[in-house]
C-alpha cells in the first residue's frame, strides 16, 4: 500500500490556501464598512424581502423548499457551513473546469490536487467568487451542477437532470436547455428533453408544496424585468444594467429589449456553430453561459463565477496574455470604485461607464471574437472547397495507348 508523499509543492499550495483564507477573514473583520450593505434595508416590496435585513429574493418557489434545512442551524453555524461549503464548491468547480477545458470524459485524468489547491487560493480573490463566499450565495453550487452535467458523455444516464434542477432554482441556466436542443445531436437533444422534464418537475413540486406562491411567481413575477432592488446599480452586470447606466435612466426601455433578443439569437447561433462546425464544445458552452448572464434582467456580480471555466479554457489553449487580462478584469473590482450613493450610477460620465460595467463589456467582446472566428472559419472552408473543383480542370487528359489490346482490336474488326 502506497501513501501520498508530502512535497514542497503541496506544502506551498496548502500554505497559499491558508494564507488566502486568513486574509479573507481578516479583511472581513477589519473592513466592516465594506459589508454594511448586507445589513442596510433595501427599498423593495415586502413580498420580495427575506431575512431580518430584508434582502431581496425572487427565485422560484422550488428554491425555498430546498433552503428550508438552512433554518434548522444557528446563524453563526450556518455562516461557517456556508463559507466552508463554498470553498469546497470552488475546489470542485476548479476540477470540473480542468476537465471541461481539456475535453476529457468523466473518467479522464483529474486535476492534480496541488494545482486545485493553488487555483482555489487564487480564485478566491476574483470578485464574483469573493462575493459568493462573502454573501453566502449559491452561484458556485449552480455552476457546478450545470458544468458537471454538461461535461458528462452524451450517453450518460440521466444527463440533463442536474441542469433542470439548477434551472428550477434559478432561471438563468434554462438557456442551456435551448442550447442542447439546438445542437441537433441525438445525445444533446435527449439531454435537453431530460433537463426540460426535470425543470417542469421542479415547477410541479413547487406548486404542490407552495401553491399560492407558485401561482404568483409563474403567472406574474417571472415576467417582471425590473426585479428586486435597483436594476441600474453597478451590482447588476447584465445588459439591462449597462443600458440603464449608459442612458442615465432606470428604465432602458425598448432598446434594451431589442438588444437582449439580438444577443440571445446571436449567442445561441455562435454556440451551435462552435459545436457543429468547429467542434469547439467548450466555447459553445461558454457562449451560452455569457449570453444567459447578459440577457437576464438582473445578473448580480456574484453570478459571474463562470469566469473560472473561462479562465481554465484560455489557459488550456495557451492564451496566457488573454487569461491574465480576463483575470485582471474580474479581480480589479472597478464596479466598486464608481460613485454609488443616491443614484449616482445613473449620472456617471462616459469614461466611468467601462468601470461600472466590466463584465457585460467583456462578455460582448468574447461573443464578438467568437463571431469573427466563425466568419474566418467559414471563409477558409469556402476557399478549401473551391480548390478541388479548380484542380480538376488543370491536368490534361491521359494520352491514348499506342496499340489497343487484342480483344478490343478483334471486336473492332468484327464490327
Amino acid at each position: 500500500m502506497t501513501h501520498p508523499t508530502v512535497t514542497v509543492r503541496s506544502l506551498l499550495a496548502v500554505g497559499a490556501l491558508a494564507l488566502s483564507l486568513t486574509a479573507l477573514i481578516a479583511l472581513t473583520a477589519l473592513c466592516p464598512a465594506q459589508y454594511a450593505l448586507l445589513a442596510r434595508p433595501i427599498p423593495v416590496a415586502e413580498r420580495f424581502a427575506v431575512t431580518e435585513w430584508r434582502l431581496p429574493a425572487t427565485s422560484p418557489p422550488f428554491a425555498a423548499i430546498l433552503f428550508v434545512p438552512a433554518t434548522w442551524l444557528p446563524v453563526a453555524t450556518l455562516k461557517a457551513v456556508v463559507v466552508a461549503g463554498n470553498v469546497l464548491l470552488l475546489a470542485l468547480l476548479v476540477r470540473l473546469s480542468w476537465r471541461f477545458a481539456g475535453g476529457r470524459p468523466a473518467g479522464g485524468r483529474p486535476a492534480p490536487v496541488v494545482l486545485v489547491v493553488l487555483c482555489v487560493a487564487l480564485a478566491l480573490w476574483l470578485e464574483p467568487v469573493f462575493r459568493t463566499v462573502l454573501q453566502g450565495e449559491i452561484s458556485l453550487a449552480l455552476t457546478c451542477l450545470v458544468l458537471w452535467d454538461l461535461t458528462r458523455p452524451d450517453h450518460a444516464l440521466g444527463k440533463g437532470f442536474a441542469l433542470g434542477i439548477a434551472a428550477g432554482v434559478e432561471l438563468t441556466p434554462a438557456l442551456f436547455i435551448a442550447y442542447l436542443l439546438l445542437t441537433g445531436r441525438p445525445g444533446g437533444v435527449r439531454a435537453g428533453l431530460t433537463a426540460l422534464a426535470s425543470l417542469i418537475g421542479t415547477m410541479l413540486l413547487g406548486a404542490l408544496v407552495l401553491p399560492r406562491a407558485s401561482l404568483d411567481f409563474w403567472t406574474l413575477r417571472v415576467f417582471e424585468t425590473g426585479g428586486p432592488g435597483a436594476g441600474w446599480s453597478a451590482d447588476n452586470q447584465s445588459l439591462q444594467g449597462l443600458f440603464a447606466r449608459a442612458l442615465h435612466t432606470p428604465e432602458p426601455g425598448v432598446g434594451w429589449a431589442l438588444a437582449c433578443v439580438g444577443v440571445t439569437f446571436a449567442g445561441l447561433w455562435l454556440a451551435r456553430r462552435a459545436v457543429l462546425r468547429a467542434g469547439h464544445e467548450t466555447w459553445g458552452v461558454l457562449a451560452v453561459a455569457l449570453t444567459a448572464l447578459l440577457v437576464s434582467p438582473v445578473s448580480w456580480s456574484h453570478q459571474w463565477v463562470w469566469c473560472v471555466p473561462l479562465l481554465a479554457v484560455l489557459l488550456a489553449e495557451g492564451r496566457w496574455r488573454t487569461a491574465s487580462a480576463v483575470a485582471l478584469v474580474f479581480a480589479a473590482r472597478t464596479l466598486r470604485l464608481v460613485p454609488r450613493e443616491g443614484g449616482a450610477e445613473l449620472q456617471l460620465p462616459w469614461w466611468q461607464q467601462m468601470l461600472a460595467s466590466p463584465y457585460p463589456l467583456l462578455a460582448l467582446t468574447v461573443l464578438a471574437v467568437l463571431a469573427y472566428a466563425a466568419y474566418r472559419h467559414r471563409h477558409r472552408h469556402r476557399t478549401i472547397t473551391r480548390q478541388p473543383a479548380t484542380a480538376l480542370r488543370l491536368p490534361p487528359l491521359p494520352p491514348l495507348p499506342a496499340q489497343l489490346p487484342a480483344s478490343n482490336s478483334s471486336a473492332s474488326t468484327m464490327r
